[in-house]
């Protein structure tokens, strides 16, 4: 878990992504590696989550070696165990519940709760975790975070919804004291004349650069 966590705060940049096609989860994910993102968070939102999620793994393991392709929303311990048993590296969910952070923990497996009060930040650091998600992010807001972060010095924040790939809103939640950051559809929002992925290996690039002024 702690290989896991120093990873993600080495490449603080997490795309959150779910597509039902196979190929084109592949092609998006190659893309952001391309880019220099090598933290990617599969979201079990579909019916074939698990079996693509199993073929990312294939992949990562034969063309991303130093990818970490963990899993996201979920629910339930064991929801956790099944991705787990497939090779997620790291678990990340919409709620804290004891039931994940015990499965994780004994499999010494990161998860990472989300988060929205400071009452569900101390529950997530009573449970073991030391990473949280401030979730949505747009509607809690940087202020937010300035305003709690001094009641938890050793828990670490990841913002997830409401953080654009623009290098405004990137140096504005790293100022506010985030540790990493998790992007989702605003990241892979093609262009309307783009064709092929090189304007997402671009904007991956961008990020990585835009989050390395802030270390």
């Amino acid at each position: 878990m702690k290989n896991t966590l120093k990873h993600i705060l080495s490449y603080p940049v997490l795309p959150v992504y779910y597509n039902d096609d196979i190929q084109t989860c592949t092609e998006v994910v190659n893309a952001c590696y391309q880019g220099g993102i090598r933290v990617f968070e599969f979201v079990n939102r579909g019916d074939n989550a698990p079996e693509n999620f199993s073929k990312l793994l294939a992949y990562q393991r034969e063309y991303w070696p130093d990818l970490l392709l963990g899993i996201g929303t979920i629910k339930t311990a064991a929801m956790a165990t099944a991705y787990i048993e497939m090779g997620a590296t790291f678990i990340v969910s919409p709620v804290v519940k004891a039931e994940i952070a015990e499965v994780t923990l004994d499999r010494d497996i990161l998860w990472v709760p989300g988060c929205m009060t400071p009452t569900e930040i101390s529950l997530a650091e009573d449970l073991g975790a030391p990473l949280v998600k401030l979730f949505p992010g747009d509607t809690l807001g940087t202020g937010f975070l300035k305003g709690i972060r001094p009641l938890f010095p050793a828990m670490r924040f990841m913002p997830t919804g409401g953080v654009n790939p623009t290098a405004e809103s990137i140096s504005g939640w790293f100022e506010a004291g985030v540790s990493a950051v998790g992007l989702g559809s605003k990241l892979f929002a093609k262009p309307t004349d783009a064709v092929g992925y090189d304007w997402l290996v671009q904007r991956s690039r961008e990020l990585m650069g835009w989050v390395g002024k802030h270390f």
